[in-house]
């Protein structure tokens, strides 16, 4: 039988062959006989593999190495993510805490469409129960991050109209291993990545271990106005503190096995706000923070584990078991509106910084005048549980050869609201003279809950240069929405939900390989959205067409596809942070069309010059369109008042990623230049700063178009050691990255940085 996978040696104890099971999203396994020294690991589970891997995936895929990640000191996953075709990134914060991640023209609101994971292992808060994540893991700690898109997305769920984003966490490793990286920044950023490892042999097998830390702090680069009672405007930044330990045990038994285990945290407090800019005020300075945004801050903490079991009872049979359980607790007490405003009433941030009411409203944010500020405690718990299995069997069938890969999961989630609204009042001078504690759970005391269970079977059919990849899967979804102060409008629901789709590759030659495929997917709503708004799940049916070259020598690698989505009954949230109805809405059908392209070369390989020389481009190009009007007349949704035929809000027509660099044997430079197209930030396409009906909101516009520059060098002390230098932003580029949640936000200011990297 012809084997695609990674090659087993037999150790004295362990019998393992042919299972690098990359292509099921199982771990790539590799074994050395005990005489030469080596241990037997186990990567973490992968949806990819090793980038090799790619040519056998049936759709679109691509890995991020660590090496992506480490070169230009990147810790935003937006910054991380430019290189990948087909990914648009709505910036909301400047450093990636609160990434907006849309694929193939999703809607980028919380990455809420996306199926989020690390190692393999759902990671978004509650993915059924509340799939708007605030909380994404930490790019800079990873070890490389994989995305699917198109038919290579079928064995995950539940959010598959969109993609599939898989962050690598490092793994242990197969020998003793040291690392620690620390640098010094602009704004007093202080960042601290190390970790050790190592995988022993003994008597009751291999025992390994890593112990890692992350930790990062800095002071912000904005700057709040200062009041008479408040002189601390420098502090906008946050501390970001994480430690991971992993496990694993590989005993001496007849058939292979593999025990891993894994204890993450992650302790955030941020200054961060929901609050941005008048334009005015933007242009004169993009930067500055309003005085009524000082008391803004977000604390999290995120526990996550699990506990997986790989088994190889056959040479042709692996089964992986994993069971995994997370919490995370976060609450984000943030300026939500204007009130007790005299002569005026209560006003919209939004429409306060677009000039309502004469304007009034936005001296109240600013300090210069009397007024009430309502802060919410946006106070939430959450928890996910689920054991899940996989099973990848290769066998042959006259001519062809199979790898199936068959799957069950069952999954709980829970998100827990019990905010309260609390009340500052404030004098003409921008003094607090008194504060309303409110009543806990009066600005939302309630709880959702799902139970799902998920199915799917997959097949790689190989026959010649042909491979055929059908696949199917099956989601029973059991919700739960209680509403403790409205104890009528609980109940219950229950969604069956399908997906499937075929993915054909053709090897035209060691160099060429053609593949293309057609899926349909599927985004369940929250158990809220379902039970008292009566959403349907969002659905999609998408194809794509594409080719990859990669020369032998490996010097040039590329890449093009076509793609067409089309979605049906899209899910759009009313708002983020505003004040309307607060409802998760179907918007209607779009279609989203484009290009996407990539290509690398490296000079210095393919000329022999002694050096690397590399260079990359990355290129999409999308039309995102609405093919129906919209439902909603909600003016505090900027999906509202949506016509056929405009662009969905926040998804570039283009954008384009460029790079080089040259990498000698003493020192080596990076350059990385970014650009993306202005994009409306209303499906009524506006211009203006004006809903739907006319009314002044900040939301409502354009982003800018921008051209990122980022710059890095290393010097090679001695071998494991060296310095590193940077700046992102080279160029200071101003623009407006985001109009949500409430008003004009900027991009990150230019930040330079040193350091020292040790590598042993």
């Amino acid at each position: 039988m012809k084997n695609s996978h990674k090659a087993f040696y037999k150790s004295k104890s362990v019998t393992a062959g042919g299972m690098c099971v990359a292509l099921a999203g199982l771990p790539s396994v590799y074994a050395a006989d005990d005489a030469g020294g080596g241990p037997i690991i186990l990567d973490q589970v992968k949806v990819i593999g090793e980038p090799d891997g790619i040519e056998e995936i049936p759709g679109s895929a691509h890995v991020l190495t660590e090496e992506d990640i480490r070169t230009q000191s990147y810790d935003d996953v937006n910054r991380v993510l430019r290189k990948v075709p087909g990914v648009y990134l709505r910036e909301e914060d400047g450093f990636g805490l609160f990434p907006n991640i849309s694929i193939r023209g999703v809607d980028t609101s919380r990455s809420a469409k996306l199926t989020l994971m690390e190692d393999g292992v759902l990671t978004a808060p509650a993915p059924y129960s509340a799939p708007a994540a605030y909380y994404s893991p930490t790019a800079g700690r990873m070890s490389g991050i994989e995305v699917l898109k198109g038919t290579s997305q079928i064995r995950y769920g539940p959010h598959i109209t969109g993609g599939v984003i898989n962050y690598l966490s490092t793994p242990i490793p197969f020998e003793h291993t040291a690392y620690l990286k620390s640098i010094y920044g602009t704004d007093n950023e202080i960042r601290v990545h190390g970790y050790t490892g190592d995988t022993i042999a003994g008597e009751v097998g291999h025992i390994g271990y890593l112990l890692e830390g992350y930790f990062r702090t800095t002071d912000g680069f904005k700057t709040i106005d200062l009041t008479p009672d408040f002189r601390n405007g420098e502090d906008t930044g946050f501390t970001n503190v994480e430690p991971m330990l992993k496990l694993s045990w590989e005993p001496p038994t007849t058939t292979y096995q593999r025990f891993e285990f894994k204890y993450g945290y992650t302790d955030r407090d941020a200054n961060e706000t929901y609050l941005g800019l008048s334009e005015e005020d933007f242009k004169a300075n993009p930067f500055r923070r309003y005085a009524a945004s000082r008391f803004d801050n977000i604390d999290t903490e995120h526990h996550r584990t699990y506990l997986r079991h790989f088994f190889a009872p056959t040479d042709n049979l692996d089964i992986i078991t994993t069971a995994y359980y997370s919490t995370f607790n976060r609450n984000w007490f943030k300026l939500h509106d204007l009130r007790n405003i005299p002569g005026v009433g209560n006003l919209s941030l939004s429409g306060a910084l677009a000039g309502e009411a004469g304007g009034v409203g936005l001296a109240v944010l600013k300090g210069e005048a009397a007024g009430t500020l309502r802060i919410r405690n946006n106070n939430r718990e959450y928890y996910l549980k689920g054991i899940e299995s996989v099973a990848h069997y290769r066998f042959e069938t006259g001519d062809s050869d199979h790898e199936l890969a068959v799957g069950v999961r069952y999954h709980s989630d829970r998100e827990r609201r019990f905010q309260r609204d609390e009340l500052f009042t404030q004098e003409a001078n921008g003094t607090i003279s008194d504060r309303d504690p409110g009543t806990p759970g009066n600005a939302g005391d309630r709880l959702e809950e799902t139970d799902a269970l998920a199915i799917y079977i997959k097949d790689r059919i190989e026959i010649g240069k042909w491979a055929i990849t059908p696949g199917i899967r099956y989601e029973y979804l059991d919700q739960n929405h209680e509403d403790f102060a409205q104890p009528d409008s609980g109940g219950t629901n229950t969604l069956d939900l399908f997906a499937g789709g075929i993915g054909i590759s053709y090897r035209h030659s060691n160099e060429w390989n053609i593949f293309g495929g057609v899926h349909r997917g599927f985004s369940p709503p929250g158990p809220r959205s379902a039970i008292i708004d009566g959403l349907n799940e969002e659905t999609s049916i998408g194809m794509e067409l594409g080719a990859r070259y990669t020369h032998g020598s490996g010097a040039l690698t590329a890449e093009a596809i076509g793609f067409f989505t089309r979605f049906e009954d899209l899910i759009v949230i009313d708002n983020i942070g505003g004040t309307g109805t607060g409802n998760t809405e179907n918007f209607g059908k779009v279609d989203s069309y484009g290009v996407e392209f990539l290509a690398q070369l490296d000079a210095g390989i393919a000329n022999n010059w002694g050096f690397k020389n590399p260079y990359f481009l990355t290129l999409t190009y999308t039309n995102a369109e609405q093919r129906s009007d919209a439902v909603s007349t909600d003016p505090e949704s900027i999906f509202s008042f949506g016509r056929k035929g405009n662009k969905v809000p926040y998804i570039p027509e283009l954008t384009l990623t460029v790079g080089s660099g040259l990498e000698f044997a003493r020192w080596g430079i990076n350059v990385t230049a970014s650009y993306s197209d202005e994009t409306f930030t209303s499906a009524s396409n506006t211009s203006e700063q004006v809903d739907g009906l006319g009314n002044p909101d900040a939301r409502f516009g354009k982003t800018d178009d921008f051209i990122v520059v980022d710059l890095a060098g290393h010097i090679n002390l001695k071998k494991g050691i060296r310095a590193i230098a940077g700046v992102h932003n080279l160029f200071d580029e101003e623009y407006i990255a985001s109009r949500q949640p409430h008003g004009p936000r900027p991009g990150k200011a230019r930040f330079s940085y040193i350091g020292l990297e040790f590598d042993f």
